[in-house]
């Protein structure tokens, strides 16, 4: 039993503290210790043990308790945060605790069946018999013990299955399966796929459960009582005995990433962790990020391909309607549409990624526009609660009888969101039941599950929804899909806009058609010629990977260049806007000292970011650009090495951005 322990805290401190083991006690690595910290207790994680410490024993205090009699975690998982914090600009104690479960005691951890039952590919009985695509691509992944290969095909291609036979020969083998879904409450089919699949066999670890029942789950992952761990993004982390594969479904997500410090990407930690264990590391997506695209063209990524729909269905056929000539939410050509399905005793599914009833409120007097009045934002009118909202802070307000500024009632509401789409097909269609899932209806405990399968047994005839409706969900019963607005994404002054729009349009049309023959899909826009959604009804990925990679390669951005951006805010806009001169300075200071001519590291801004306060505060945004991660990182360390901050103005920094808003 060493007689010092080194023990690391979740706060923003480069280094670790020296205690002492308490007589009797013997906290190994690993192990959680309630410990004074200055003039507070406060628990950290012990990440080292020796018998000897680098200055005066005597000086060094015994911990106050020793929280776990078995470790949390080894030396791989201490491995795995080390790379964190290098990676994404930690401590060492903050990427622990990322990674850990927050539970100071263990609750009971939940049944591995007590998830709604959303099941197509025939879990609980014997594995279907795979296609001959789907078994190529079963061998080439289980023919070796390692290694990265990416799933791609269409939507309804039977990516999944593929998925679960190849965690079913991990198993077989007696080695670990991490399965990685974008998120729990949108993926229920998929989750439930492989806990029936699994049984007892199965964890799931999600920000759903309660610290005390993760910790459950974590103990349950760390005995070897479950080899095969589902969940949401840190799942990545869970304690896997002989880890031999890493699922990652649906990578394109922007899910995947932390909105919090440490902001990690779950697919770069994956395949770090796949790296370092020897395991293989499987992603897959009909609509795959960029990054991953040029991967696989270039041969850094194995790709395997699906091309044939497997229940009888075909890819459906696309309509775009320009919305210029139409009045409301719904084309003519899409309402009759809805009507001509329910004829022939199908379903539809209405798309708008807007929730709400309306976006955008205007005096057409003197121009005045409804802002929060803590975000440089819209407010967004919700009808059935008469308010309005903002969907940044929260911040709401009863909606104005005139303009506030010159007390015109020339004032009204333009553009819709899901409230004003339900109440439109309400009168559109008054034989029809209609369901509306969004996040204003799902915040009740049962809605989701509910309302899906209401859907499933054909007691709702139209299902509208935000991008819940969009991805992961197999209905034998839908015949259309109507994209109410496919211009929310694509407008967005974000370089990941055209890439974020095609994956929703193609990922909501896959829900069409799967089953049977004749699916149709009815895209309205007001931009019918943009070549993002052209190729989005084409079903021509290659045609859009290719355009969009020739421009991010034009104008230097991923996955062409590495990203590093810093975000400073302050409710004192003159204090975030000085900060960040200052920081960028040093930034372009420190790259030009440690570059070569051309300088590697190219300092963008410091610039207001495109929403400009959020929550009351101002936000300004310094971007570092470089061809590989390294001198970015390194030029913002150098920066950043004694340079502190003004103490109201708070730094955040986010290596590769999924969002520069």
């Amino acid at each position: 039993m060493p007689e010092f322990v080194s023990v690391a805290f979740d706060l923003p401190l480069d280094r670790e503290f020296s205690y002492r083991n308490p007589p009797g006690a013997d906290a190994r690595v690993g192990c959680r210790v309630e410990a004074s910290l200055g003039k507070r207790q406060a628990i950290g994680w012990v990440t080292g043990g020796s018998d000897e410490c680098g200055f005066d024993p005597a000086m060094v205090k015994p911990y106050l308790r020793l929280l776990d009699a078995e470790p949390l975690f080894g030396e791989g998982s201490l491995e795995l945060a080390r790379w964190m914090a290098g990676m994404y600009f930690c401590s060492l104690g903050e990427a622990v605790a990322a990674m850990m479960p927050s539970g100071r005691k263990e609750g009971a951890a939940p049944a591995a069946g007590d998830a709604a039952s959303f099941d197509d590919v025939r879990m609980g009985e014997a594995p279907i018999t795979l296609s001959a695509e789907q078994e190529e691509a079963r061998l080439r992944i289980c023919g070796r013990p390692g290694g990265r290969w990416y799933l791609y095909g269409p939507t309804g291609t039977g990516k999944t299955e593929v998925f679960l036979q190849a965690a079913e020969a991990t198993v077989a083998e007696g080695r670990g399966v991490i399965y990685l879904v974008p998120e729990i409450a949108l993926t229920h089919q998929v989750v439930d796929a492989v806990r029936r699949r699994f049984g007892e066999n199965c964890a799931v670890i999600h920000s759903g459960l309660t610290p005390a029942r993760k910790l459950a789950e974590w103990r349950r992952i760390l005995r070897g009582e479950a080899s095969v761990v589902v969940g949401a993004r840190s799942a990545v982390f869970a304690p896997v005995r002989n880890l031999g594969l890493i699922v990652l479904d649906e990578e394109h997500e922007g899910s995947y990433k932390a909105g919090n410090a440490p902001r990690y990407h779950a697919r770069q930690v994956a395949m770090r962790r796949a790296a370092l264990e020897g395991a293989r590391l499987v992603m897959g997506s009909a609509t795959p990020s960029v990054e991953s695209w040029r991967l696989m063209a270039e041969g850094g990524i194995e790709r395997l391909s699906l091309s044939r729909r497997l229940a009888g269905g075909e890819m459906p056929e696309v309509t775009v309607v320009d919305m210029r000539g139409e009045e409301g939410a719904l084309s003519r050509r899409l309402v009759d549409a809805v009507r001509q399905v329910k004829a022939e005793g199908g379903q539809s599914i209405l798309f708008l990624n807007r929730r709400g009833f309306s976006y955008f409120w205007s005096c057409r007097s003197c121009g005045a526009e409804a802002r929060c009045r803590q975000c440089s934002v819209g407010l967004t009118y919700h009808k059935e609660r008469n308010r309005l909202v903002c969907h940044y802070c929260g911040y709401s307000a009863p909606p104005p009888a005139a303009c506030p500024e010159c007390g015109s009632l020339d004032a009204g509401w333009a553009g819709f969101g899901t409230e004003r789409v339900e109440e439109d097909a309400a009168r559109l269609f008054p034989g029809m039941s209609i369901a509306r899932l969004d996040a204003d209806t799902a915040g009740r405990k049962g809605v989701v599950e509910k309302t899906l399968d209401d859907f499933r047994e054909g007691r709702t005839d139209i299902l509208l929804g935000t991008q819940m409706v969009a991805k992961g969900l197999n209905f034998p019963g839908v015949r259309l899909v109507g994209v109410v607005l496919a211009d929310t994404t694509l407008n967005l002054p974000d370089f990941r806009a055209a890439e974020r729009a095609f994956a929703l349009v193609t990922q909501v049309s896959g829900r069409a058609g799967r089953f049977a023959k004749g699916g149709r899909v009815i895209v309205q826009t007001y931009r019918p010629m943009s070549p993002v959604i052209a190729r989005a009804a084409a079903h021509d990925a290659a045609g859009f990977y290719a355009q969009e990679l020739a421009v991010r390669r034009e104008l230097d951005f991923p996955p062409y260049a590495r990203l590093l951006r810093v975000v400073l805010r302050s409710k004192s806009r003159e204090l975030a806007r000085s900060a960040a001169q200052e920081l960028a300075a040093r930034a372009a200071a420190s790259a030009a000292e440690a570059g070569t001519r051309p300088c590697p590291v190219e300092v963008l801004g410091p610039a207001e970011c495109p929403i400009s306060v959020v929550a009351g505060s101002a936000r300004w945004q310094i971007i570092l650009r470089s061809t590989d991660a390294a001198p970015g990182r390194s030029a913002l360390h150098a920066a950043l090495d004694g340079w502190k901050a003004p103490s109201t103005v708070h730094v955040e920094i986010d290596p590769d951005p999924v969002s520069l808003l």
